[in-house]
């Protein structure tokens, strides 16, 4: 029987979200113009603010886009906020949406490269201690440079590679034979307790690798899109910016690369877990295969990607120009040089950046209502009304727990902006600002590794295709994120509340 207009609608809301998550957004949609009629604008907009933030904490049940879009349309409908004040948000930060567009989409043309570097990792460092601190190392380095999401979405790729390549062979299949690694009903009883432990070894890589992207995202200007904001409005450039923070994130990094080779060696949290020899034969064999099949034009190919990184760090450290625009230029380098013509394939490489570029906006927009409403202004007064010393450690608390259940960009932008419009109006010295803003970007970096909803390339590796292939549950992750939440939160803290 066709289902009526009313239940076609209702499934088509959101798609394949819960039944319950759909009928939570309609309510707040019911309820907001309700408060706002009976208990006015300031409660009726506190009330968004937290609907927004449910929305980003339940991200694995639909792509916050959607419902915070409807909360963002309403708010501009029920006069919470104008689209003028919107606009001038939007304006205001248009580096940082430079950046989101051009650079990661400059990075994905890198792939390979980097593709190859963690590929030669896994396979030539037979220790795993030593393994997972390499992992953990490149990937600060890289995402102190390039962007933690395709940092991530590189070492995805080289995991779902060499786990489709044994999982082939554990279910008894050659090459050209049709097969799924989704399913283990054809693995051979002999091979399932050999890729259990594969599965293992990958988690904890995985793992390093995501944390690893914090430890070094903190560091610089470009590491992750909260920096670039939170640079823009303090005016610093790269080189600044690092000395700004190097006293907190420098000790920070140090414990968190001593943290990842104690939880291999006592194999706790889950880590520890070795590549059988059996695994790694065959994924051995596997590569020397690939590198015999490559061309002279793909090793010319790799030479280009790593002549455009080492322009991009330079452009980068001596600020030649707006990151985005760094970016662009590394997208045009690259296409021209490696025969990358066709407009699809330069497409395919904005496809990951622009569905976060488009939530950024919903964030922006949700800081027009903020700031129209001066919704934090009596919090940033009260912190502003303790002793001085002790304003920095609070900030980072106060950002670090509200990233860990939100997003850290969101709650950056709102604590950044709240603080500079207090300097601007005299109430602080430029000094004191500067300690903030440090105290508020290693906050929203740090303790927001505690959930994957807090890290922007910890839900990307939850999200992706190789979490189920390797048993990655949002449980197990927080399980294993927590001794570096412990270490990372803490020992930020303290520099924080000592060292600034």
């Amino acid at each position: 029987m066709p289902a009526s207009p009313a239940a076609a609608l209702g499934r088509n809301f959101l798609g394949n979200s819960p039944r319950w998550y759909k009928l939570s957004i309609i309510a707040f949609l019911v309820l907001n113009p309700l408060v706002l009629w009976l208990l006015g604008p300031v409660l009726c907009s506190w009330l968004l603010v937290g609907e927004f933030i449910f929305t980003l904490a339940m991200a694995l049940k639909c792509y916050p886009l959607l419902p915070g879009g409807l909360l963002v349309i309403q708010a501009l409908l029920l006069g919470l906020a104008t689209p003028d004040a919107v606009y001038k948000e939007l304006e205001h930060n248009f580096p940082v949406l430079l950046l989101l567009m051009f650079m990661v989409a400059g990075i994905y043309f890198m792939k390979d490269l980097l593709l190859l570097l963690f590929s030669r990792l896994l396979l030539g460092v037979r220790s795993k201690s030593m393994l997972a601190l390499m992992f953990c190392l490149l990937s600060a380095f890289l995402s102190a440079f390039l962007d933690a999401l395709t940092v991530t979405a590189v070492i995805i790729s080289v995991a779902v590679g060499f786990y489709a390549v044994y999982h082939r062979v554990a279910s008894g299949k050659g090459a050209g034979d049709e097969h799924s690694h989704d399913s283990d009903h054809e693995v051979t009883s002999a091979s399932r307790e050999d890729l259990d432990a594969f599965r293992a070894f990958l988690r904890s890589l995985l793992m390093h690798a995501a944390v690893g992207t914090a430890l070094g995202g903190v560091c610089t200007l470009v590491g992750e899109p909260q920096n670039l904001l939170i640079g823009h409005e303090a005016g610093w450039h790269f080189k600044e910016f690092f000395l700004r923070v190097a006293p907190v994130s420098m000790p920070v990094l140090a414990a968190g690369l001593l943290t990842c080779v104690l939880l291999e060696k006592l194999r706790w949290f889950g880590y520890g877990a070795e590549l059988p020899e059996s695994v790694r034969q065959v994924l051995a064999h596997f590569d020397d295969e690939e590198t015999s099949r490559r061309t002279q034009s793909q090793r010319i190919a790799l030479i280009v990607q790593g002549a455009a990184a080492l322009i991009l760090i330079l452009c980068l450290a001596l600020h030649l120009a707006e990151v985005g625009l760094i970016g662009l230029l590394v997208i045009v380098l690259i296409t021209s040089l490696n025969g990358v013509t066709d407009e699809h394939q330069i497409g395919r490489a904005f496809q990951d950046a622009l569905p976060f570029t488009a939530l950024l906006v919903t964030f922006f927009a949700v800081v027009a209502v903020i700031q129209q409403q001066h919704l934090f202004t009596p919090i940033i007064h009260a912190v502003l009304a303790l002793p001085a010393d002790e304003q920095p450690g609070m900030l980072f608390i106060a950002n670090g727990l509200l990233s860990a259940i939100s997003d850290n960009v969101f709650v950056a932008t709102i604590y950044i902006t709240e603080v500079k419009n207090v300097l601007d109006s005299g109430g602080m010295t430029r000094e004191h600002f500067d300690t903030l803003a440090v105290a508020i970007n290693t906050g929203t970096n740090l303790p927001s590794v505690a959930t994957p909803n807090g890290q922007a390339a910890f839900l990307f590796l939850l999200t992706s295709s190789i979490a189920p292939l390797v048993r990655l549950s949002y449980g197990r992750m927080v399980w294993m994120a927590l001794p570096y939440t412990i270490v990372m939160g803490v020992l930020g803290w303290w520099a924080v509340s000592h060292w600034l």
